[in-house]
């Protein structure tokens, strides 16, 4: 089983391509996480918002593995602790299906790939830089997997 992170940006900071790094190869051979970069659409002030969105929808879609379960990073999704995302986890594993998270642009994301979705997550009410959540996911995946294997990393 493979995690897809699915994210939409422009060429990142070497810290966080250190920071994703880290965390992505402390995962275990059978929980992977396999970074998928996709650029986000150029941006000016003659281009619509709703243009942009569908551009990176587009190229988003065409990102996603088939048969994987869907997840979307948005404002409005779940909320919940790394103890329940390591429960989450838990019951991925025996489905043998890939899993897709997306992080998408500044804008947002298209509404038709968020229907399409089996899970809207938020990582928080707060306003997070795309570089950030990128690392952040990574290590909440990592710290998932502790927590399944009874690892020190988590404490509680």
């Amino acid at each position: 089983m493979k995690i897809h992170l699915i994210a939409i940006g422009k060429k990142m900071p070497e810290w966080v391509n250190t920071g994703f790094s880290e965390f992505s190869k402390r995962m275990p051979p059978e929980l992977q996480i396999n970074l998928i970069e996709i650029p986000s659409s150029v941006r000016n002030k003659a281009t619509p918002i709703e243009k942009n969105i569908k551009e990176e929808g587009e190229r988003i879609q065409s990102a996603i593995p088939a048969n994987s379960r869907l997840i979307i990073l948005d404002e409005k999704g779940e909320n919940f602790s790394s103890i329940d995302l390591s429960n989450k986890m838990e019951n991925w594993l025996p489905m043998g299906q890939d899993v897709s998270i997306v992080i998408g642009g500044a804008d947002g994301i298209d509404k038709t790939i968020k229907q399409n979705a089996d899970e809207l997550w938020s990582l928080s009410t707060l306003t997070m830089p795309h570089s950030l959540v990128r690392v952040f996911i990574a290590e909440q995946l990592y710290r998932g997997w502790s927590i399944l294997k009874g690892h020190p990393y988590h404490r509680e």
